[in-house]
């Protein structure tokens, strides 16, 4: 039997803000290892310009990011053990957050050559 999908039961908001901690938390220069080891610190949180913002080679819309400037959004991570928060300074996502099959990747980050 395949895993249940969402079996946190996040809410898109939370999802698409998970999806792309996720990939913030891959770039050396938005985060780091630890505190903890399977864990990773995401420090930078990179600004839109105009109707989107680059991650990397990927290209994600301004709409899309709005859960990470959002506290409620880093507190419902914290509750259901994906993330521990220092609003609005950083998050660190825990193994479960950075494991957590959200769904979205290719709906979110969208590749462009620019």
């Amino acid at each position: 039997m395949p895993p249940k999908q969402n079996p946190l039961k996040l809410n898109p908001l939370q999802l698409r803000s998970l999806a792309i901690l996720q990939a913030l938390a891959q770039l050396r220069e938005c985060a780091a290892n630890g505190p903890a080891p399977g864990e990773i610190t995401v420090e930078r949180f990179p600004q839109a310009h105009g109707d989107h913002l680059h991650l990397g080679d990927a290209v994600v819309s301004a709409r899309d990011m709005t859960g990470l400037y959002n506290e409620k959004v880093w507190h419902a991570l914290e509750r259901k053990g994906l993330a521990r928060g220092d609003w609005p300074h950083r998050i660190v996502l825990t193994a479960l957050g950075l494991g957590y099959e959200t769904g979205l990747r290719e709906q979110i980050l969208h590749r462009a050559p620019h």
